[in-house]
């Protein structure tokens, strides 16, 4: 169970491949560059989080999980994940388009969420967000502000899972990756809150190789990835490299303790790229840590 399982004819779900070619290269690349592999088992990798999953459901005494799907890869794994764990009738998805964007990812995500046979519910945000927006003070201006209208779309739809979760009593699980949690590329109280992360220990590389064998349909793992706010504009656009870049970078500082300087010099890459994102990993450590209390 879990599993998209494939057919002569290809997946299950139909899919035509729009959002072209990924940004990742082959998902070997990060442990190439270090000392140590980073997903060299992925069935293992597989079980350990269907068994984190079902552990963790089990111990908050819940009725399962409630997930946000996008139609990307992220999202798509995780769900997929706890299928495996929990069974479909224990997975609740939740597609949320705000925009002709979204709208063709959440038509996607329908077809996964058949696929994996788990009942779910799309909800066009739109009609929401703009009336959030008429009840904004006028000194907040959102028009022309992705970053703000982008995070505000974020938090109205984990409040809506988390709705669900507390109607249904589950669990909301997480669908952030590793890259993107050192990266503080995540909304605050957006979908950097749930209550378990399944994926949140593996860089997006990883992610890919994981998807890989649970036969993921390739529309997805070759989909660009992309928050989905604008028309045109993807994670490269916003982290100034791909994902095969940044995971080699953080996995080479975090991980490995290595310097910028040696870092650029171990993967051919142009130091400033690895100083911006050395540097935005610092930033945003606050994205990762709990709030600050005074200290008696």
């Amino acid at each position: 169970m879990g599993d998209f399982r494939m057919t002569d004819a290809g997946p299950v779900p139909i899919g035509d491949g729009r959002g072209g070619r990924s940004e990742l290269a082959d998902p070997g690349r990060v442990g190439d560059v270090l000392d140590v592999a980073t997903l060299d088992a992925p069935d293992a990798q597989r079980d350990l989080i269907v068994g984190f999953i079902a552990d963790r459901v089990r111990e908050a005494n819940a009725d399962g999980v409630v997930v946000n799907m996008s139609g990307g890869l992220d999202s798509t794994v995780t769900a997929a994940l706890a299928t495996a764990a929990l069974g479909p009738e224990h997975v609740y998805g939740l597609i949320f388009p705000c925009n002709k964007t979204g709208a063709v990812n959440a038509r996607d995500a329908e077809g996964l969420a058949e696929a994996l046979g788990i009942e779910h519910d799309t909800v066009h945000l739109q009609p929401l967000f703009a009336q959030f927006g008429s009840l904004v003070p006028d000194r907040f201006d959102l028009h022309d502000e992705p970053a703000l209208t982008g995070n505000l779309i974020a938090r109205l739809r984990m409040s809506m899972a988390y709705l669900a979760a507390n109607a249904t009593d589950r669990l909301v699980i997480g669908t952030t990756n590793r890259s993107e949690r050192l990266l503080g590329y995540l909304t605050k109280h957006g979908d950097g809150a749930a209550d378990l992360l399944p994926i949140g220990h593996l860089y997006k590389t990883d992610v890919r190789a994981l998807a890989d064998s649970l036969d993921v349909p390739e529309f997805v793992t070759e989909k660009r990835p992309t928050a989905g706010f604008l028309p045109g504009h993807y994670d490269r656009d916003d982290l100034g490299a791909p994902y095969d870049t940044v995971d080699a970078v953080l996995a080479l500082a975090v991980d490995a303790g290595m310097d910028a300087d040696a870092i650029a010099d171990r993967i051919d890459v142009n130091e400033e790229v690895v100083s911006r994102l050395l540097d935005r990993h610092d930033s945003t450590d606050h994205k990762r840590s709990t709030p600050p209390i005074p200290s008696r």
